[in-house]
């Protein structure tokens, strides 16, 4: 769970400037990895530096963001039913 209050930006793994952010902060330790294996969709920049990378679609992240708009905590991995 990521607070959502806390999350700056979330953006798509795809491109090779955020690739380049990634292995940056992967080398200076301030990656979190919620992909649990799978491959890394969309990227989560936090407050204090940190990067959560997600499997879940950017898209989907968002939506998740503005379905939980009174919630303070989102579950970046959380699957519904359409998505198994």
């Amino acid at each position: 769970m990521v607070n959502a209050g806390k999350v700056i930006a979330v953006i798509n793994a795809d491109s090779s400037p955020v690739r380049r952010m990634v292995q940056t902060a992967r080398e200076q330790g301030l990656i979190i990895d919620a992909t649990q294996g799978r491959k890394t969709q969309g990227v989560l920049i936090m407050e204090n530096g940190s990067i959560v990378l997600s499997a879940l679609l950017p898209e989907t992240l968002t939506s998740r963001f503005h379905e939980g708009e009174g919630d303070k905590f989102i579950c970046p991995m959380k699957e519904t039913e359409e998505e198994n």
